[in-house]
């Protein structure tokens, strides 16, 4: 599906679903549901680091992203 702003302010974009059944519709209101999510996810990488940790081992990463996310939220709901 294509979207285009009436306006011509924002360009053009392109929203997909590999469910053949939905309609415009749902498709915008899935895409609408994800958006906090991936801003979430881009915030985390650009201010976080996450996904660019430098640690020798697994479990140093296992541990430091749940820390991370969870010092994000902090810094959200108190800012």
């Amino acid at each position: 599906m294509l979207t285009r702003d009436p306006s011509g302010k924002r360009p053009p974009k392109a929203l997909f679903s590999t469910d053949p059944t939905q309609t415009a519709e749902q498709i915008v209101r899935d895409c609408m549901k994800r958006w906090s999510l991936e801003t979430t996810c881009e915030e985390s990488r650009a201010h976080l680091g996450i996904e660019t940790q430098r640690h020798w081992s697994d479990r140093a990463i296992e541990r430091s992203t749940p820390l991370l996310f969870g010092l994000y939220s902090l810094v959200t709901l108190f800012g």
